[in-house]
This record gives structure tokens, C-alpha cells and sequence, in this order.
């Protein structure tokens, strides 16, 4: 066993310069030991992760790549080819609205639900149903949920029964993009729910008490209370939400595919039948790069906030 000495005692014994090496090389031992436990977790990063971005950002600078076997560089013409083209501005205008419509219902459903099961209104058994009812979109994968809409929205489905209607929701222009935004809702406020019922539950009560002390009514409460204490909460699952819902895939691809018409058209559809359908990966490549300024943009406000939080 190596015998423990103090710093002052082992300058005293090995000299200064033999002491001052010896805590250098146990220093430099222990930033290696360090290095080397991350070092699975980096390779990993920079294998799955940075390799195929740096690939993906260099395709986009060429032309038709992977089926070309003498890529040339085309500079900027492929960025150019994409944001002039008409389908891709029908899918930004297409993932806006059904990005904010989808953030802005998960917030208010998730907050109106998060409050009744944190209030006294209902009993403790009732409460612990609607949770288990509230959360059981959340349970379901994409595929799940698409083949139940799917069959939900058909025109001899249980909604047309309901409303004595033979719509064909997923199949209209005028109502794809309404039902799929609907479908997409009802699949995410879960989350909202429950983040925001856990920070409900951690707001002191004296705070509610000294309102309501002072003269506040519940709506006053509310504004000045309430909002005030999930406002990080609230700020952090919004700036995430917009960066999932931006990007939903599987439920617009399994439930319309994009159409009918383009009309569901998302970012994430458009990119995909680029590189699958037409087999142009280069312009594929080009608009996923966009995509990824687009989230860059949110993450650094998502970042920037938790920053700041901490």
C-alpha cells in the first residue's frame, strides 16, 4: 500500500520539484482515467451521430449523390432548387401551422387537465381514473394510434356513426390537415399534463394562501400565482414540443402520407419522399439540412433557457 503523505510533508521529504511531479502525474493519471471511461459514449457520438450530419451537409453541396458514381459540386444550386420549389413551401406552410395549432392545444388541454387533478373538486378514486383515462394516449406508439384514427375517421367509423355524417376526413383537402393536427393533439398532451401536474404539485401552498389572504379571487390567483411558478416549466416544454412536432413523421406518414394533394404535407414527408420516391438524395440531403438550421434555431433557445434557469 502506497503510504499517504501531506502535500507540506512531501515537499519536505522529495524535494519541491519531485513532489510537484508526482501530483502533475497523478493529475494527468486521473484526466486520463476520466477521458478513457467517456471515451465509448464520444466514439459512439461521433459515429452515429457527427459522421452522417457531416455527410448529409456534404451531399447537399453535390449533385444526385449515392445513384452518381462521380458526384460533381454544385455549390449552393441545390439550396437554391429547394427553397424555390413550390412543394416545399406548401410543406413549411403545412408543418407551421400544424406545429403551433399542436403546441398551443397541448398546453391549454394539458394545463386545464393538470388543474382539475390537482384540485379538491373530485375525490381521490375519480381523480386516480381520469388520470389513468388522461394518460393513455401517451401509452400508444404511432402505429397504435394511426390504425385507431384510421378506423375512427372512416367514413363507416364510430365519428360519421356519432355525428350521422359520411365525411371522408383523412381523404378531404378541406379536412386532412385539421384531422391529422386533431390525431396529433390528442396523442401529445399527455406529456404537458403530466410535466405540468408535477410542477402544480411542487408550488408551496402558502403562496395560494397569502393570495387568497389578501383578497385575490381564483382568477387573480391563477395570473399572478400560478403561471409565475410553471412559467420555466412551461417555457421548456413548449421550446421542446416545438422541436418534436416540428419534425412528426410516423403518425402524418401511416395515417395520409402526406396527401390527400399535398395537403398534409410536413417537412419531415417531403424530405423523405425525396430520397425514397424520387430517388434524389442530393436535394434530400439539402432539405434535411435546412430542417436541421430550423431546430438548430430552437435548441439554442431551448439551451439559452435552461441556461438561464440554472
Amino acid at each position: 500500500m502506497q503510504p499517504l503523505i501531506a502535500p507540506d510533508t512531501e515537499t519536505l521529504v522529495l524535494g519541491p520539484d519531485k513532489g510537484g511531479i508526482r501530483r502533475r502525474r497523478s493529475q494527468a493519471r486521473k484526466t486520463a482515467e476520466s477521458y478513457g471511461f467517456l471515451a465509448p459514449t464520444l466514439i459512439l457520438l461521433v459515429v452515429l451521430m457527427v459522421v452522417p450530419i457531416v455527410m448529409v451537409v456534404g451531399y447537399s453541396f453535390q449533385d444526385n449523390v449515392i445513384l452518381n458514381k462521380s458526384p460533381q459540386f454544385v455549390g449552393l444550386d441545390n439550396f437554391v432548387a429547394v427553397v424555390t420549389d413550390p412543394a416545399f413551401l406548401n410543406a413549411i406552410s403545412n408543418t407551421l401551422i400544424f406545429t403551433v395549432t399542436s403546441v398551443v392545444a397541448h398546453l391549454v388541454l394539458g394545463l386545464t387537465f393538470a388543474m382539475l387533478l390537482n384540485s379538491e373538486l373530485i375525490g381521490r378514486v375519480p381523480r386516480a381514473i381520469f388520470r389513468a383515462l388522461y394518460i393513455l394516449p401517451w401509452l400508444f406508439t404511432a402505429a397504435v394510434i394511426a390504425v385507431l384514427w384510421r378506423m375512427l375517421f372512416a367514413p363507416n367509423g364510430v365519428i360519421n356513426f356519432l355525428l350521422g355524417t359520411n365525411v371522408e376526413w383523412l381523404a378531404s383537402p378541406e379536412l386532412a390537415l385539421s384531422s391529422v393536427t386533431f390525431i396529433n393533439i390528442w396523442a401529445g398532451y399527455p406529456f404537458f399534463m403530466v410535466s405540468l401536474l408535477a410542477g402544480l404539485q411542487g408550488i408551496p401552498a402558502e403562496l395560494n394562501e397569502a393570495a387568497r389572504v389578501d383578497g385575490a379571487n381564483g382568477v387573480q390567483r391563477f395570473f399572478n400565482v400560478t403561471i409565475p411558478q410553471l412559467r420555466p416549466i412551461i417555457v421548456s416544454l413548449v421550446l421542446l414540443d416545438l422541436i418534436w412536432t416540428s419534425q412528426q413523421f410516423a403518425l402524418i406518414w401511416l395515417t395520409t402520407g402526406g396527401g390527400p394533394i399535398n395537403v398534409t404535407e410536413m417537412l419531415s414527408t417531403y424530405t423523405y419522399k425525396l430520397a425514397f420516391s424520387k430517388y434524389d438524395f442530393s436535394l434530400a440531403s439539402t432539405s434535411a439540412v435546412l430542417v436541421l438550421l430550423m431546430s438548430m434555431v430552437l435548441a439554442y433557445f431551448y439551451v439559452r433557457h435552461q441556461r438561464a434557469r440554472d
